[in-house]
């Protein structure tokens, strides 16, 4: 998958995956990780999500990676923010307050860029990415994450042969798998969430089921 795929997703606004709320599953469980208020968490494949500013209003310092640019500026603009703009290495990068957005590859982020950052949110990296680069995101993770670290990931799992991704369908043995080594990994809750996902009924998705998990490096 190139980058080029998400630049015309954001250019023709299909954004699909974008939430008009904060993540109900990010609001439930986030404050059972006893993550330090100040902690800085790291959101990758961020786009403009509005959990983004949720984790800020708890007082979290927020690093958010996106290829997009598109998305990154709006959502600043639709936040009437405007953000202050420097370069760091390949990253562009836009900060207002507590929530620093960089634009750039997720994969060339090193060790050094994500120091301090001990809390971690995926809800839209992991299922956005197709198998061997879904292999790439674990390793890299594992290769820049402190231990320690304690986050979310939410997954989405579906027949996949009964549409094509992304989101692509991500079942528990994999999860397992990628972060078995190397991570603590409980599954928090699943439930099948079909009936409010027209975009999967419609294409002949017979099961859709959303997965929670509290992921923590060791």
């Amino acid at each position: 998958m190139q980058p080029e795929f998400w630049y015309k997703k954001w250019n023709a606004n299909q954004i699909g995956f974008h939430q008009p709320e904060a993540n109900a599953y990010l609001r439930r469980y986030w404050p059972d990780l006893s993550i330090e208020p100040l902690a800085r968490v790291l959101v990758p494949l961020c786009g403009k999500s509005l959990d983004l500013l949720w984790l800020a209003e708890r007082g979290h310092q927020v690093l958010g990676i996106e290829l997009s640019e598109k998305a990154i500026e709006d959502f600043f603009s639709e936040h009437k923010v405007e953000p202050q703009i420097s370069q760091k290495g390949a990253f562009k990068v836009y900060r207002s307050d507590a929530i620093e957005l960089w634009c750039g590859d997720f994969f060339t982020l090193t060790a050094e860029d994500v120091a301090g950052c001990t809390g971690l949110y995926d809800r839209a990296a992991l299922i956005a990415l197709p198998a061997p680069m879904r292999e790439r995101y674990a390793e890299h993770l594992q290769q820049i994450l402190v231990p320690g670290m304690r986050g979310l990931l939410i997954t989405l799992d579906y027949p996949q042969a009964q549409m094509s991704g992304p989101p692509f369908a991500v079942d528990d043995q994999e999860v397992q798998r990628l972060l078995g080594e190397g991570w603590q990994v409980q599954r928090l809750e699943e439930q099948d969430v079909l009936a409010e996902s027209p975009r999967f009924s419609d294409a002949g998705v017979t099961e859709l089921v959303e997965r929670v998990y509290r992921v923590s490096s060791t």
